[in-house]
């Protein structure tokens, strides 16, 4: 398969998009991911109220790969609860793992559906899955990190 393949026209307008891509205000959860094989770096930052996730956003750096897939996850957690955002996060890392989806499966994951092929190029399977095990670190820590330093605060994929 061809890089060219991957980079579809929602993973090159999603890796642009600055929707996404900010400081968000009021955070209950910030946690930090990296990727120190290639160097993406993201922290994710959501805001839940009452169960539910009101809002979210990503800083860092990274390929158009990691950009886009924290973007489109950004995209389909908002408005879930939590468990409902660890479900998208376990339905799109196997997605990854096994390289196939379901009809089910690909209906929940919406554009990051996208990414399916991506485990054909495994040195770009880390870019595509950083935002989303940042994301389960973050559920499952409930965000109560002590501080930014903290290992606990970061995911390293």
């Amino acid at each position: 398969m061809e890089l060219d393949q991957i980079y579809t026209e929602i993973i090159t307008e999603n890796s642009r998009s600055k929707r996404n891509k900010r400081e968000l205000e009021n955070p209950t959860a910030v946690i930090k991911g990296v990727n120190p094989s290639c160097g993406d770096e993201i922290s994710l930052q959501i805001r839940e109220k009452d169960g539910i996730i009101e809002d979210a956003s990503f800083t860092g750096i990274g390929c158009a790969i990691s950009q886009a897939s924290a973007s489109i996850m950004i995209d389909l957690i908002k408005g879930k609860t939590k468990e409902e955002a660890m479900h998208l996060a376990e339905t799109f890392l196997s997605m990854i793992k096994e390289g196939k989806l379901d009809e089910e499966a690909q209906e929940e994951l919406e554009d990051a559906a996208a990414f399916q092929n991506i485990s054909k190029l495994p040195a770009r399977v880390k870019c595509a899955v950083l935002s989303w095990h940042t994301l389960e670190e973050a559920i499952q820590s409930g965000g109560n990190c002590p501080g930014d330093d903290s290992a606990s605060c970061k995911t390293r994929i």
